[in-house]
């Protein structure tokens, strides 16, 4: 089964890869490696998740946002490899949590994330992680997703 093949069947759809809202670019490709800029739980435009977990928002609307960021990810990486079925491997992502004082759920934000990417890839999608708290995100976001992957 293909990553597209499991992408429908898990009833996604690959989101059109985001512009970048700065001077940087989404991402760079060195040999077959794919680094993304960091990526917000944006659906259409508009952030899906705003403010601090643990505080504003639970660990499961959290990790709600994670996966979203995610896809976005996926769509940076898809978009350097031709198509989703290009993406070989992921092999590390860095999650940043915008925690309220006292949360220490990280990686529970984070396996929103790494769960889907299971789901979409199978065993490539299984990868290196940090999940790290931060005191403030661009835009207020719940969580912000870099991701390293490797691509045909």
């Amino acid at each position: 089964m293909t990553h597209e093949d499991r992408l429908k069947q898990l009833g996604l759809t690959l989101p059109p890869a985001p512009a970048p809202v700065g001077a940087y670019v989404p991402y760079v490709r060195v040999g077959n490696l794919v680094f993304t800029s960091g990526q917000l739980p944006m659906r259409d435009g508009k952030l899906t998740a705003a403010g601090k977990v643990g505080r504003d928002l639970s660990i499961d609307q959290a990790a709600e946002a994670a996966r979203v960021a995610v896809l976005n990810a996926v769509a940076q990486a898809a978009a350097a490899a031709g198509g989703i079925n290009g993406i070989t491997r992921i092999v590390r992502l860095g999650v940043f949590v915008n925690s309220a004082d006292g949360f220490a759920d990280q990686p529970k934000v984070a396996n929103g994330a790494s769960g889907l990417l299971v789901d979409i890839l199978g065993e490539a999608g299984r990868h290196a992680r940090s999940a790290v708290g931060v005191n403030e995100l661009p835009l207020n976001a719940a969580v912000e997703i870099e991701m390293i992957a490797e691509v045909r």
